[in-house]
């Protein structure tokens, strides 16, 4: 699939097939998703595949705040992808100060750039995936076992598509850009 292509036709995909994305297309999909820029090449970004029923049982019930769709699509889900950070280091300098305005935002923004490439190598390979954005980290961290020093940036629910969601209504470019 071209690049463009892969780009405009990414979908969230919140209903999935049974069948289970085999270990060696994880791990593919995540060094795709390593060649995400990173503020001062700092790479961060950590994974944690989970494919484990129970614990993707826990997160739907206790994890995601109580959302209802997203209670929904984690419950519809053989597989979640934990993407982390690891804490204090993007955006920071080694006095530990900051670089950015952003402050400690900034490790966000690597997060989300590490997240859609990870979404759109798994586009590219016949994976759908939806980025959710209500979850609770602390208590999601927790089901999984993230590591000391390391905040959930994101869950990532994955896996074959039951069908091709339609592409929604998108802004004009007029709509969204500004030239000066």
């Amino acid at each position: 699939m071209e690049a463009l292509e892969c780009i405009k036709t990414r979908r969230s995909v919140r209903k999935f097939k049974e069948d289970i994305i085999p270990d060696e297309v994880i791990r593919e999909l995540v060094e795709l998703a390593s060649y995400s820029p990173s503020w001062k090449n700092t790479q961060t970004i950590r994974y944690i595949s989970v494919s484990d029923p129970e614990k993707i049982k826990k997160i739907a019930e206790e994890g995601v705040m109580g959302f209802a769709l997203n209670e929904k699509t984690v419950s519809r889900a053989h597989q979640l992808m934990i993407v982390t950070q690891k804490n204090g280091i993007c955006g920071y300098e080694r006095d530990g100060s900051f670089s950015t305005s952003k402050g400690a935002g900034w490790e966000m923004f690597d997060a989300g750039i590490a997240a859609q490439t990870f979404c759109l190598a798994a586009h590219e390979k016949g994976i759908g995936t939806v980025i959710l954005g209500v979850f609770d980290d602390k208590k999601v961290g927790e089901i999984v076992g993230v590591p000391e020093g390391q905040t959930v940036a994101t869950v990532i629910a994955m896996g074959y598509p039951v069908f091709a969601p339609e592409m929604p209504p998108r802004k004009s470019v007029d709509d969204l850009l500004t030239i000066q």
